[in-house]
């Protein structure tokens, strides 16, 4: 008798843990551990700075390492092997490029939209109120070198203003034209509408209608194969997820149309 008792108390056991895990009963979550390494864009510099604290504090032991510089700088570092467990890039053609190489682990997803705005000194001597005068002789201009997403949009902005502009110098990242209206070099830069609210105070925001032919999408993807894909994963649902929206939004971040790259 004694041995059935303990049988039948063995698939009593047995049948509860099978209801229990039939009904779902939550299993404590795995908590990855390490270093992430994220290349991003240096327009996200802000955001990302916030959302690596946020991710670190929801998986302790974690340390996210921020790679900040132009998009093509940052593909063609991955392309020539620099590690990088994701990539954020201010552009899909960037993006692409790491695609069509094989080095992404999986769909790049939209998760961002920038458009440019004109930033001048906040006493803005050089009296610059639309693109048009942004070609005006004697006016100094920085934009990004055309390969940068920032410099393709301004590109494209241009066309729309059909406006034919000739920098004073072409930059590799959207934070070094920044640097120009800061430093006192330049009258007016071409730079997102994220860096000038960064900004603001330091230079002011002239904002112009053309810029809504330039929009530009951010996507976001696992790079490589590595052991920090599960990081990675994680990293990118923080960034997509509500409080990435509300982490981008505050940073004046639009939100993607349509379905990801």
């Amino acid at each position: 008798m004694t041995s059935l008792r303990r049988a039948g108390a063995l698939l009593s056991a047995c049948m509860l843990a099978a209801s229990l895990a039939a009904c779902g009963s939550p299993e404590p979550a795995e908590q990855g551990s390490g270093t992430l390494t994220v290349f991003a864009a240096a327009s996200l510099r802000q955001a990302f700075t916030e959302l690596a604290g946020t991710f670190e504090e929801q998986h302790p032991g974690t340390t996210v390492v921020l790679n900040f510089a132009g998009s093509s700088d940052l593909a063609t570092q991955i392309l020539e092997g620099a590690p990088a467990d994701s990539f954020a890039s201010a552009d899909t053609a960037n993006m692409d490029k790491l695609r069509a190489a094989s080095l992404l682990s999986g769909r790049p997803v939209d998760f961002a939209t920038n458009v440019l705005t004109i930033a001048v000194p906040p006493e803005n001597p050089a009296g610059i109120s639309s693109f048009a005068d942004l070609a005006r002789p004697g006016a100094t201009v920085v934009a990004c070198a055309p390969q940068v997403p920032c410099g393709a949009a301004a590109e494209k902005a241009a066309a729309a203003a059909g406006t034919r502009l000739a920098p004073a110098s072409e930059e590799s990242s959207v934070t070094d034209v920044l640097g120009k209206i800061l430093s006192g070099e330049a009258d007016a830069g071409l730079v997102y509408a994220t860096d000038a609210k960064a900004a603001a105070g330091k230079v002011r925001s002239v904002p112009f209608a053309e810029s809504g032919a330039a929009v530009n999408t951010y996507p976001i993807a696992a790079v490589g194969s590595g052991t920090r894909q599960d990081l990675a994963a994680g990293f990118i649902g923080l960034v997509t997820g509500s409080e990435g929206r509300r982490i981008l939004g505050a940073a004046r971040f639009g939100q993607p149309c349509g379905p990801s790259a």
